[in-house]
């Protein structure tokens, strides 16, 4: 263990992004995320429980929900572990966040306002990101590092709605090496994927930013209560890496045993095949070829 928390435990996560301490940081990333798109000057923590219109009599805690100056309303969820309709689950997320925007009781000047527009305008939505960490492949999606998904014209591929936006990063597409990472933004996935196994940050990672992030995410510097939970949290984490490399090796090794299963069948075949050419060659008769090699008449025909 490094001197710097696991972005990818829960403890971590809050340390590094979801505390008014680490706004600055979470700018930062979410502006090198958005780059050439949008910029963020400030932003503004929201309730993160969202108890209406729930699943299951179970609500919504999300890990991070924002809203820009400019009323962009950003949800960040870190997920260490796949697990079944995750994408379903993301887009529970997402739209969640925009039904909220109907949800919120208006204010007095508000409510007047809405009173005077027109119908059309009652509807008139803000943006909602969701970007999703995932330190894990999600077969639902393609295997490279980032998917941007937009609500688009199947056809023409064009933006029919921009206010609906959903961003993957998925973890272990991310192969680069710290030499290798041109952009601001790579050096943050390069840090966040290893600097919990580091006791300083590399050379080729100076910088305000990350000299700010050193700080914030040195275990050392945790306050008593964080600690304790961050050890929890860490010991959760080995746990589902365990799980997660249990579960490969046992689906590589069904998959072994069952390669050979069909290599094996393949062989016999081929074998039965190739006695019934040889046979056909010697001008014995079909029928008896069949009884021979169990083979179909049919197929024993088409030699």
């Amino acid at each position: 263990m490094g001197k710097f928390v696991n972005p990818f435990t829960d403890v971590g996560f809050k340390v590094i992004f979801g505390s008014e301490l680490s706004k600055d940081l979470l700018i930062a990333f979410l502006n090198e995320l958005l780059l050439g798109e949008h910029e963020i000057e400030d932003l503004s923590f929201l309730d993160k429980e969202d108890w209406a219109d729930n699943i299951h009599n179970r609500g919504i805690v999300y890990d991070i929900f924002c809203r820009t100056t400019d009323g962009k309303n950003i949800i960040v969820e870190m997920q260490n572990r796949w697990h079944s309709h995750f994408l379903d689950r993301t887009l529970y997320y997402v739209c969640r966040g925009i039904s909220r925007q109907g949800k919120r009781a208006p204010e007095r000047k508000e409510r007047e306002e809405r009173r005077k527009a027109s119908y059309g305008e009652r509807y008139k939505l803000s943006d909602v990101y969701g970007v999703f960490l995932m330190n894990f492949k999600e077969e639902g999606l393609s295997a490279r590092f980032r998917t941007d998904t937009y609500v688009t014209d199947r056809e023409t591929g064009r933006v029919i709605n921009p206010h609906f936006r959903q961003i993957y990063l998925q973890f272990p597409y991310f192969t680069k090496e710290l030499k290798e990472c041109d952009t601001l933004f790579d050096k943050w996935i390069y840090t966040l994927k290893h600097m919990d196994s580091w006791d300083r940050m590399p050379e080729g990672l100076k910088g305000q930013v990350f000299e700010r992030l050193a700080h914030l995410a040195a275990v050392a510097n945790l306050s008593e209560a964080d600690e304790i939970a961050y050890e929890k949290a860490l010991d959760q984490y080995y746990i589902d890496q365990t799980v997660r490399h249990d579960e490969y090796v046992k689906g590589h090794e069904k998959g072994i045993k069952k390669g050979i299963e069909i290599g094996k069948a393949e062989g016999i075949e081929q074998g039965k095949l190739a006695t019934a050419r040889n046979m056909k060659s010697e001008g014995i008769a079909s029928d008896i070829i069949q009884r021979c090699t169990g083979l179909p008449l049919e197929e024993i025909e088409r030699l």
